[in-house]
């Protein structure tokens, strides 16, 4: 599989809006997250959005950071 490489400034791009798809980033890798129900219009229960890296968030989330693992992997988050 390709992966894809997106900087912060790309990821923004996939916000879930306006018929982008929704992804986010956890721990460098990036989630396509745009299939789930709990992510309708690239937001997660009003709390959280797609389009940005949510490591920090996931320490006050109700769920384990394995949860991701159910989403397909889209690529890695870089620095540029």
């Amino acid at each position: 599989m390709n992966q894809q490489k997106l900087s912060m400034e790309e990821l923004k791009q996939f916000n879930g809006r306006n018929g982008a798809p929704a992804y986010i980033a956890f721990k460098g890798t990036i989630y396509d997250v745009s299939y789930s129900y709990h992510w309708q219009n690239g937001q997660h229960w009003v709390m959280h959005f797609a389009g940005r890296d949510l490591t920090r968030e996931m320490d006050d989330a109700p769920h384990s950071a394995e949860l991701l693992e159910t989403f397909p992997v889209i690529g890695i988050l870089i620095e540029k």
